[in-house]
């Protein structure tokens, strides 16, 4: 099941609202970077292990 992180749980002084989604590896990495770059968070151990405590399981949305 993919997983996913919304921006919009955590609010912020930018009012970031990005929603990242995908397998679980790809979505740690991804948000890593998001985080890194966007928020001025310092990538490490630590920060891998908040954003896989915030991951949430996706909701398929049907048409």
């Amino acid at each position: 099941m993919r997983k996913m992180i919304d921006c919009r749980d955590y609010p912020s002084e930018m009012n970031c609202s990005l929603v990242i989604a995908g397998e679980e590896e790809e979505l740690i990495r991804a948000a890593m970077e998001h985080a890194v770059s966007v928020h001025g968070h310092t990538a490490g151990p630590e920060l891998r292990e908040q954003i896989k405590s915030a991951m949430k399981d996706e909701v398929p949305q049907h048409a």
